[in-house]
């Protein structure tokens, strides 16, 4: 299975600067985070506080960006931040940056020293093909709360990404569920960057070669593919 994400016409519409790049990777070994992986996610927050220069997270042009695309589909970015500026915020205050699993930490880490969204997806979770769309509001959205397994459905007109079971991310990159994750069992990964104008296509392309040089470091062996941005 090769991992070709589609993008509808009507979110190009909504936001015509809109990028992604596609890591696929297989052989991959994953494991408890470890004083490596703990290590890069620190340096990860070392760069970003350097890049941003005393500024928050949301002043940066690009995260401005993610902002009014937010907007544009009619979510509270002061709210529902988009993951990277979530991490961004997270990785310069007190709590620090969580510690998941190494697979999870390396991609964590190139969206923050990046400051561009960035997704994680177990390939052999994945039911068909992956697409970001508008929500009609009926597709279900299977996560947990409270603990206990629940279906919840985006708003109409929501951005989703999704496969042919249902939505696997929330307003475009807010909310990932549980069911598609990458967890220590995971062997198969598809990864997402993804960026919107002023970020130029490049810089995401650099961030994508950053990702699949770490996934071979932290999983000798693996294959790892970067597919061209679309």
């Amino acid at each position: 299975m090769t991992f070709a994400p589609t993008v509808s016409d009507e979110v190009r519409a909504l936001v015509p600067g809109f990028t992604h790049v596609a890591v696929e990777a297989h052989d991959l070994v994953n494991g408890p985070s470890s004083e490596e992986s703990s290590a890069l996610l620190d340096e990860s927050a070392r760069r970003l506080a350097a890049r941003l220069d005393g500024r928050a997270p949301h002043e940066d042009p690009h995260m401005t960006a993610w902002r009014a695309a937010y907007t544009a589909f009619g979510s509270k970015p002061s709210r529902t931040r988009n993951s990277a500026e979530a991490l961004a915020k997270r990785a310069l205050s007190d709590a620090a940056l969580p510690r998941i699993n190494l697979l999870v930490d390396v991609y964590n880490a190139v969206s923050v020293a990046r400051l561009i969204p960035v997704g994680g997806e177990d390939a052999d979770r994945i039911q068909g093909t992956m697409r970001l769309v508008r929500a009609t509001g009926d597709e279900d959205f299977v996560t947990v709360a409270g603990g206990e397994e629940t279906v919840e459905h985006p708003d109409p007109g929501e951005v989703v990404w999704r496969d042919d079971l249902g939505v696997t991310c929330r307003r475009w990159n807010w909310r990932q569920g549980p069911r598609t994750r990458l967890t220590e069992e995971t062997t198969s990964g598809f990864f997402l960057l993804e960026s919107l104008e002023p970020m130029a296509v490049a810089e995401a392309e650099e961030a994508a070669a950053e990702l699949a040089a770490l996934l071979e470091r932290f999983s000798p062996g693996a294959k790892v593919t970067v597919h061209p941005a679309a």
